[in-house]
């Protein structure tokens, strides 16, 4: 089980090149990945893409790249063609207004448009195989991150879903009580109505029919089947963030039932306790992958 929260950073100096790689991600309910690189690295996005979806399943993740030369890659190429129009132009202009044309600098005519042509010869998968190493080591930072707090969550929708179980248990164990108590009360109702001409038929008609109105043995049977699931899906599959939420919306179901139906205090108490534990693994569910 993985948390959908996770970080991992580094930067060094690799041949030269400066290299700074970050990985976060928070709560999502599908993959939603922002990939953050200098533009001449676009060739590399979707094999960076491709290696962060083999692993990640769910999560909002931004993942930035920053790339720095310690040497500089630009290239110098003059146009002497464009410099000498611009010569010419000049020239005339300042021929035009009185000035010697041998008056003018040469820092003028270079700092002309498309005189002097600044280049960078950028090698995507050169710059890749300087990144990859950084990336990896940071990326499984990140992945181990995630890993180790979805073990602590883990731990802790256990110890929830363990309260639900007692629940479960409890009603199990209360349903004959609830059926004791249903006879116990309707008899001692047509007792003080009839006294001891009280029709044992008719008490009984009555019991069963408040049976059919409040027994829980249906509701409680699919409970424990519903929890049965969860605790499957948190030991054996590693991402049962989406599973969870379904299960946990069809034992909500069960609970409530089992709690509009209820006579008993001792059974309220415990409707509600079931209630709490089951928000607090729905709500976790929704940090899990």
């Amino acid at each position: 089980m993985n948390s959908m929260t996770g970080y991992g950073f580094k930067e060094t100096i690799v041949e030269n090149t400066q290299i700074s790689v970050e990985i976060k991600s928070v709560n999502n309910r599908f993959l939603d990945l922002n990939v953050n690189i200098p533009s001449f690295l676009n060739p590399l996005e979707s094999k960076i893409r491709k290696i962060v979806s083999s692993k990640i399943v769910r999560g909002k993740i931004d993942l930035t790249i920053r790339v720095k030369d310690m040497n500089s890659t630009a290239k110098v190429n003059p146009d002497p063609a464009a410099a000498l129009m611009y010569r010419d132009a000049i020239a005339k202009v300042s021929e035009a207004l009185g000035y010697p044309a041998a008056s003018i600098p040469l820092s003028l005519i270079v700092s002309q448009d498309g005189v002097l042509n600044i280049t960078h010869e950028y090698d995507a998968e050169v710059y890749w195989s300087k990144i990859e190493p950084v990336f990896n080591e940071v990326f499984e930072q990140f992945v181990s991150d995630r890993e180790r707090e979805g073990e602590n969550l883990k731990v802790d929708l256990l110890k929830k879903l363990d309260i639900l179980d007692n629940c479960a248990s409890f009603f199990k164990e209360w349903q004959p009580k609830m059926e004791q108590k249903f006879r116990e009360q309707i008899t001692t109702r047509f007792n003080e109505l009839l006294g001891d001409s009280a029709d044992q038929n008719r008490i009984m008609t009555e019991v069963a029919s408040m049976m059919i109105k409040y027994t829980i043995n249906e509701e409680i049977i699919r409970l424990h089947s519903h929890l049965s699931a969860m605790r499957n899906e948190f030991l054996q599959n590693p991402i049962p963030g989406k599973r969870i939420d379904f299960i946990c919306q069809e034992a909500n179901r069960e609970i409530n039932t089992i709690g509009s139906k209820n006579q008993f205090t001792e059974v309220g108490e415990m409707v509600i306790n079931a209630k709490d534990a089951l928000e607090n693994i729905r709500e976790q569910s929704k940090n899990v992958e």
